[in-house]
């Protein structure tokens, strides 16, 4: 039983569910809230909000917090986005310690989704990948704007926005820099490249330095870029166009758009690329249109790629989805993505992947619902359902953005998107291999049938 508990799936939840609980209990302590109360739940709420780097908040976190409180929540947010398991065991390694096959697998599998990889190299590029973006991207908002951006506000929003949280230090985000293209594309520097994944950034970093620096890797020819690398970057760069063209004609057409075209495209930039689970915002979310919200659901609930701080199902799965759909429609036996086909087994955990996904977002949503407008008529709650589908998508994809609902719930709705975001957090997947792993192995199958379909 010991061994099962302490398996590779299972101890980074323990160590996400620690920190959590750790974090709620020195949030919840009077010294780290001096503006005001904190109930428990809601100390609970911001840790775990923090630690899955979600973003959504229940009090203004720059006023109401002390600078305890936010140093806590700024540690949360970077042991979530860099995976708390990496850290512990990157500390292990540079004490010269033997890291556990234990701990190997569990990195590797959170990582990259692969176990046989070098750890130590590894685990010393993605901090230092991390670290690096995080201070020229602080550097760079100090530069821009030293009034809003003091030193510890710039690392503050930088780390938030590197590791896709989407926690600012301003009531109104990042209003205030709507259409400021220097701020703005700081913003989208970092979120992109904390959402990309750190196999992607590393393999796009070396290829970057063979094309400039390395003469014999150019004499050789030019280097090949991986499967897994072509696909996040081209499904990234067709999601966040697709996202900014909708947007901006979305808000257009409604008379949402500024009168400077420059500040609507800029608007619609960011936030087609902030709802891939980065949680900032220049503009009004609930002021906006429902085309656009709905379409930025449905970049909330992609999220992402594999190994990042981003949450949802991943790009991966949506261009495998994608690719599995066209492959019906065409009458084809495989799933051609590229240059490469995905076999059976990896279709299934796409399907299973993206059914438990839309499982839990519904049964959160119907929870929502039930609670704000269960005694009341449509036409009572008209608007309210997309917002409460906003809210948990929000949450269970990580992302942060709210219509402005997430101060009002009660205890109750509270306590189911702490469960929304920290599943989200760990993955679907992960969650149900970790309930699997306590199973024994059925040893017999039944008869096999079929079942008329469509």
């Amino acid at each position: 039983m010991r061994t099962k508990v302490f398996s590779p799936y299972w101890m980074p939840v323990w160590f996400f569910a620690g920190a959590i609980l750790i974090g709620a209990l020195i949030l919840h302590m009077d010294v780290s809230h001096p503006g005001g109360p904190l109930s428990f739940v809601d100390a609970l709420f911001t840790a775990t909000s923090a630690m899955c780097v979600t973003g959504l908040a229940v009090v203004d976190t720059g006023s109401y917090f002390s600078t305890l409180g936010l140093d806590v929540i700024l540690v949360l947010i970077q042991l979530g986005g860099l995976g708390i398991m990496t850290f512990t065991t990157l500390i292990i390694h540079l004490l010269g310690r033997h890291v556990s096959l234990t701990d190997r697998l569990a990195v590797g599998q959170s990582l990259l989704h692969d176990p046989s990889f070098s750890l130590p190299r590894f685990l010393m590029r993605v901090v230092l990948w991390a670290f690096s973006f995080e201070a020229a991207g602080a550097l760079s908002l100090w530069l821009l704007d030293p009034v809003g951006f003091n030193p510890y506000s710039a690392v503050f929003h930088s780390v938030s926005a590197f590791c896709n949280a989407g926690f600012s230090l301003y009531p109104d985000s990042l209003t205030r820099w709507s259409g400021n293209g220097g701020v703005n594309m700081v913003f989208i520097v970092l979120i992109t490249a904390g959402g990309l994944g750190f196999y992607v950034l590393n393999e796009c970093g070396t290829l970057i330095w063979n094309a400039l620096f390395n003469r014999n890797r150019r004499r050789r020819g030019k280097p090949q870029m991986s499967w897994h690398t072509a696909i996040v970057l081209k499904t990234t760069l067709a999601l966040v166009v697709a996202g900014t063209v909708v947007i901006f004609v979305a808000e257009g057409a409604a008379g949402n758009a500024p009168d400077n075209v420059f500040e609507h495209f800029w608007n619609a930039l960011f936030q087609s690329v902030t709802c891939r689970t980065a949680g900032f915002n220049t503009v009004d979310i609930g002021g906006m249109t429902n085309v656009s919200l709905a379409f930025m659901m449905v970049l909330m609930f992609i999220g992402g790629s594999p190994g990042s701080c981003a949450g949802g199902i991943k790009t991966t799965t949506f261009r495998a989805l994608v690719g599995f759909v066209w492959a019906e429609f065409r009458g084809w036996e495989q799933v051609r993505i590229g240059r490469f086909a995905l076999d059976q087994k990896a279709m299934n955990k796409v399907v299973s992947l993206v059914t438990m996904s839309l499982l839990l977002v519904g049964v959160g949503t119907m929870i929502l619902t039930s609670m704000e407008s269960g005694d009341s008529s449509y036409l009572m709650a008209r608007g309210e359902f997309i917002a409460d589908m906003f809210e948990s998508i929000s949450a269970f994809a990580t992302v942060g953005l709210s219509t402005g609902m997430t101060p009002l719930l009660d205890n109750f709705e509270r306590v189911t998107l702490i469960v929304l975001m920290f599943v989200g957090r760990l993955g679907p997947i992960w969650m149900l291999s970790a309930l699997q792993s306590w199973q024994s192995e059925r040893r017999f199958r039944v008869p096999t049938a079929t079942l008329p379909f469509g």
